[in-house]
């Protein structure tokens, strides 16, 4: 019963959520339920459940909402396009506030509920006896049968078809490709091999699989939420955009850490890489910082990407002259080419060390891979994420979507990049080692120069 319950307070979370870490957080539950008998064990398990449910669906709704408003905000300053969102700004009081009074009254119910099972068990049955003799269980205790989904009729098949067909036609990078993708996807049709499929997901899955049969693009994918999709990104206000601004502001922009370490070795910690024209001035007063150093270690085990422009601006410092650098999610453009060499700098012929982790990531994997492709830099610690394309998102209606790429990039450096394979390291160790491991190539390899 208590896992029924608990599988109930489960839903006041944020569906990504729920499907990540919905099955282990209800195995965590059962397993402690299990050894934590006792009044005593019991009214803790509850007051740590409370603990949580207070604390962590107030943080993961604002997630959601930076998510979205940190997009709108990006769009409102024209910026290009990033793959991150900080995680700490933009914190509105509504969300923590419904969170917790939310998480209060369900752990009041959940409360009472064990208490009444408690005080009203049905009589204990002799192994032979069924659960038929002894009573149908209260109906308070009878977990709520979810609605069954509605079902696709034959006309919104057809419809959500037809737009998936117009937004290839209208938006994909290759129109050849897309020509040919549409008849099939007609041919599908005609054929009546949809015409069994009446649950959405299953149907959006149908329709990725015939779309990547014809175009061999794993990144054309039609989603289904059961959710209602937004119509609009959410119209940041006046105070989001200060707020944004602020956040960036008290967090440096991102960048953790700067110090000259022994043997004169200079060391940034950064985080993400952030929109240039609210931290330009803070990017190049912590590349100015460094600029006497003997070596450099960027620190990027920790960073969850950013803005393509701040790896470029970032990446000018370490070349005498511009350099192309290959960005997935976007065609060549002149913001493409590093602006090097940048006035006073003394770092382009410095040797270069880059700390990498599994949560290495987006930007800062271009950056990563760019600067390994221009043998630059020197990767040391594991290989990373492994997440490099991006397409645009196209909301078909309340519960359909596909992501589209749009963008013809150009790959001088390899066949491929690091989608899903992430980047290697040149040097691998743990992450916990990276560190130490790169000052002590740095050290050997400034003891040979001098």
């Amino acid at each position: 019963m208590a896992a029924k319950i608990y599988t109930c307070l489960l839903l006041l979370f944020p569906s990504d959520f729920r499907e990540a870490y919905g099955g282990a957080s209800l195995q965590l539950f059962r397993d402690r339920a299990r050894d934590e008998r006792g009044f005593v064990r019991t009214l803790g398990l509850g007051l740590n459940l409370l603990a949580d449910l207070a604390i962590s669906i107030p943080r993961e709704y604002r997630r959601v909402r930076s998510a979205l408003v940190g997009a709108a905000v990006q769009q409102r300053l024209q910026g290009p396009p990033s793959s991150f969102v900080l995680g700490e700004e933009l914190r509105g009081a509504g969300a923590p506030i419904f969170g917790c009074a939310v998480s209060i009254v369900a752990l009041s119910l959940f409360s009472i509920l064990l208490g009444h099972a408690r005080n009203h068990r049905p009589p204990s049955t002799s192994p032979g006896q069924s659960r038929a003799a002894t009573g149908a269980r209260p109906s308070a205790f009878r977990r709520p049968r979810a609605p069954a989904a509605d079902e696709l009729t034959a006309a919104e098949r057809q419809r959500v078809t037809n737009a998936v067909i117009q937004n290839l036609k209208k938006h994909y990078v290759d129109s050849e490709v897309a020509r040919k993708t549409a008849d099939a996807l007609l041919v599908h049709q005609n054929n009546g091999d949809d015409d069994k499929v009446t649950d959405g997901r299953a149907f959006a899955d149908l329709l990725t699989k015939q779309i990547r049969e014809v175009s061999y693009d794993l990144h054309l994918e039609v989603v289904y939420s059961q959710e209602p999709l937004p119509e609009l990104l959410p119209e940041p206000t006046a105070e989001d955009i200060a707020r944004y601004r602020k956040a960036l502001e008290q967090d440096n922009c991102t960048f953790k850490k700067l110090e000259i370490r022994p043997h004169n070795i200079g060391y940034m910690k950064l985080n993400a890489f952030p929109d240039p024209s609210l931290c330009r001035a803070t990017a190049t007063a912590a590349m100015a910082s460094l600029n006497h150093a003997y070596a450099i270690i960027f620190d990027l085990r920790d960073n969850r990407g950013g803005y393509s422009s701040m790896v470029s601006l970032i990446a000018a410092y370490l070349f005498d002259h511009p350099e192309y650098l290959y960005d997935p999610r976007e065609s060549p453009a002149p913001r493409s080419w590093t602006l090097s060499p940048v006035a006073g700098n003394r770092l382009a012929d410095k040797p270069v060390y880059v700390l990498t982790s599994g949560s290495t990531i987006s930007a800062a994997e271009q950056f990563c891979y760019d600067l390994k492709m221009l043998k630059r830099v020197t990767l040391v610690g594991e290989r990373t994420r492994g997440s490099a394309h991006a397409g645009v998102f196209h909301r078909i209606d309340d519960h359909f979507g596909m992501g589209i790429p749009e963008a013809r990039a150009i790959n001088p450096y390899a066949k491929t990049d690091w989608e899903g394979t992430g980047v290697e390291p040149d040097v691998k160790v743990k992450a916990a080692d990276a560190l130490e491991t790169a000052e002590k190539l740095a050290e050997n390899r400034l003891k040979k120069k001098h």
